[in-house]
């Protein structure tokens, strides 16, 4: 039995940056806000670079909580349909080029806890998939901005998987 060699690791590379451009780009909202995922294998860290028209205070600054809020629900939703991807992606059978690619997630319940007040800098995301089933799946998400143990907003996601 002859085992196949090994692609080369920039195919793979590439392969994967591909799949997560595809994914980001199916979120016009992403562009808008500005915000990028920053991957590292097969996690994501979402970033939010700091501009002046996030902050929805000026008098504290704070980052508004809508902006908070639509940064938190992106993180999410590029987690879940990254770590739905993966397995399919690694093993070829989803082609990040083709014409058609799986559908992203669609919200149904969304939860925001503002913990302290985003301050006037870039911000991180990190998303957990808590729960995937075949029509549902809950995730779990926080964002922090200068120390990944002091979060300044959390969510709570529940989504409707898309049809296979």
């Amino acid at each position: 039995m002859t085992r196949k060699p090994p692609e080369p690791i920039e195919v793979v590379k590439s392969r994967r940056e591909a799949a997560l451009a595809r994914l980001v780009a199916g979120v016009p909202y992403i562009g808008f806000l500005g915000a990028g995922f920053d991957r590292r294998g097969d996690e994501l860290t979402a970033v939010l670079p700091f501009h002046p028209s996030l902050i929805g205070n000026p008098a504290i600054p704070a980052l508004h909580g809508g902006a908070t809020a639509a940064f938190l629900e992106v993180a999410a939703i590029i987690e879940l349909a990254w770590s739905s991807l993966w397995q399919d992606m690694e093993e070829g059978r989803i082609d990040p080029a083709a014409e058609t690619f799986p559908a992203l997630p669609k919200t149904i319940t969304f939860t925001v806890d503002y913990l302290r007040s985003g301050l006037p800098r870039d911000a991180y995301a990190r998303a957990m998939v808590t729960r995937r089933g075949r029509r549902f799946a809950t995730v779990q998400v926080e964002a922090w901005q200068d120390n990944r143990a002091k979060p300044f907003a959390q969510a709570t996601a529940h989504f409707l998987m898309p049809e296979p």
